[in-house]
C-alpha cells in the first residue's frame, strides 16, 4: 500500500520544474541575454524535471475496487 511518502527524486524533480517555470516567467529578458539558448535551457530543465518526477513511479497500479 502506498503510504504517500515520496522519494527524493520526486522532490528534486519538482524543484527543477519550478526553475523551468521561473525561466518561462523571465523568458523575455533571458532571450535578450542568451538568445535561442534561453529556450534550450527551458526545454532541458522541463525534460529533466519530468524525468525525475516520473522516475518515482513504482510497481503496478492498485487493483480497482
Amino acid at each position: 500500500m502506498n503510504t504517500g511518502k515520496r522519494s527524493r527524486n520526486f522532490w528534486i524533480g519538482n524543484g527543477v520544474l519550478t526553475l523551468a517555470m521561473l525561466v518561462l516567467f523571465f523568458m523575455g529578458p533571458l532571450s535578450d541575454m542568451l538568445g535561442i539558448w534561453a529556450a534550450v535551457l527551458w526545454m532541458v530543465l522541463a525534460a529533466v524535471g519530468m524525468a525525475l518526477v516520473m522516475s518515482d513511479k513504482t510497481g503496478e497500479p492498485p487493483a480497482p475496487d
